[in-house]
């Protein structure tokens, strides 16, 4: 089969786009007694910083700008509410995270197979967060966003996140840990705390970004989070994928290297962690897509960051056939579509293929 067949006959599922939630959303629907301190965003410019898109705010809109892109359903995370993991105040993000979960669950409740929503969750109260976790299962979103970068008291080595490993297990909710979010340095690079333009910003986008997703992993591994719950899902998301072979190559070479003197206390080699429970999503990673045929085939997830400006709408198939060409296509489809599908229980048998136009003139706004 030719990569055009191939990819003619693929059904994209995109692992991490985003929604733009109106900025006066918790100004709205925050309760009375937190209202006063209700998060603040500038005004949305149609064409100005993520507001690139009407779909990101209307559902019905999205579903034709998908059209256009080809891509059949998104699993959805927040754009402004991200910042709110870095809040230090435990009942005001509570709060606010129910006033984002509830506006999701509206917007995902148009097409609620095609589009797929991630729960934000606090966790400064673990009781909490396991009821909103259950909470926000019963009404349809599919996974669950804590923050990648957890508070210095609340490390991932700890046993303070165990109660919500086991709701999340039990109700079939992935964990996602997602760029920017929470208490680590990268988060600055959210645009929503002024920085200015310096030589730093280009650590905080890459050698910091990465140090808090491996050191995240390395925790939930490590520590036994993953052994503990050996039916946990967790997904990093927009950290993109080609550290990840090496990063678990290497942990796998030093706990041969000191198997007798200090043995990691791991109930499996750390790249069998990847096929099953740990997943990783890219949307343009050409080092880490020339790799999958030899690692990726089981945990990684191709996404169009739609509707931010990095997003490779509306030409999503093309990036496709010049970044992941080489695979074969039962390869293809499985990063493409089939991973996603599986983590996030999507019939994928109740969407039509979508060739996907390329041009942006067919959206109606």
């Amino acid at each position: 089969m030719s990569l055009g067949e191939s990819l003619s006959s693929c059904k994209l599922i995109s692992a991490d786009s985003h929604v733009l939630e109106p900025v006066d959303l918790w100004a709205q629907r925050l309760p009375a007694t937190h209202r006063s301190r209700a998060p603040q965003f500038p005004a949305h410019k149609l064409g100005a910083g993520f507001q690139h898109h009407p779909g990101g705010h209307d559902p019905d809109a999205r579903l034709l700008e998908m059209a256009v892109d080809g891509v059949a359903a998104e699993v959805l995370y927040p754009t402004l509410a991200l910042s709110l993991f870095g809040l230090d105040d435990a009942v005001l993000q509570q709060a606010c995270f129910r006033a984002y979960n509830d506006w999701l669950i509206e917007y995902c409740s148009v097409a609620p197979g095609r589009l797929v929503g991630v729960a934000a969750i606090s966790v400064y109260d673990i009781d909490d967060a396991v009821r909103e976790l259950e909470r926000c299962r019963r009404a349809g979103l599919r996974g669950a966003l804590v923050w990648q970068s957890p508070h210095e008291k609340l490390p991932f080595s700890g046993r303070h996140y165990d109660q919500l490993w086991t709701s999340a297990q039990y109700h079939d909710m992935p964990i996602s840990l997602h760029i920017l979010t929470g208490h680590g340095n990268s988060k600055e690079l959210l645009g929503m705390v002024g920085t200015g333009n310096n030589i730093e910003r280009y650590r905080r986008a890459v050698n910091l970004k990465l140090m808090e997703a491996a050191g995240a992993l390395f925790d939930l591994i490590f520590y036994g989070a993953l052994d503990r719950h050996p039916n946990l899902k967790v997904v990093t998301v927009e950290n993109e994928i080609g550290w990840m072979p090496f990063l678990f190559q290497q942990w796998e070479y030093y706990c041969a290297k000191f198997r007798d003197s200090n043995p990691a206390p791991l109930r499996q080699l750390p790249t069998e962690y990847l096929k099953g429970q740990v997943y990783g999503t890219f949307f343009n990673d050409r080092v880490g897509a020339r790799h999958l045929d030899a690692w990726g085939k089981e945990s990684a997830m191709w996404s169009n960051d739609f509707p931010h400006p990095n997003s490779t709408w509306p030409n999503s198939r093309a990036t496709i056939a010049d970044h992941l060409g080489h695979l074969s296509p039962a390869v293809l489809e499985r990063v493409v579509c089939g991973n996603a599908a599986k983590l996030y229980a999507i019939d994928v048998s109740k969407i039509p293929t979508l060739a996907g136009s390329g041009t942006a003139r067919q959206v109606i706004v």
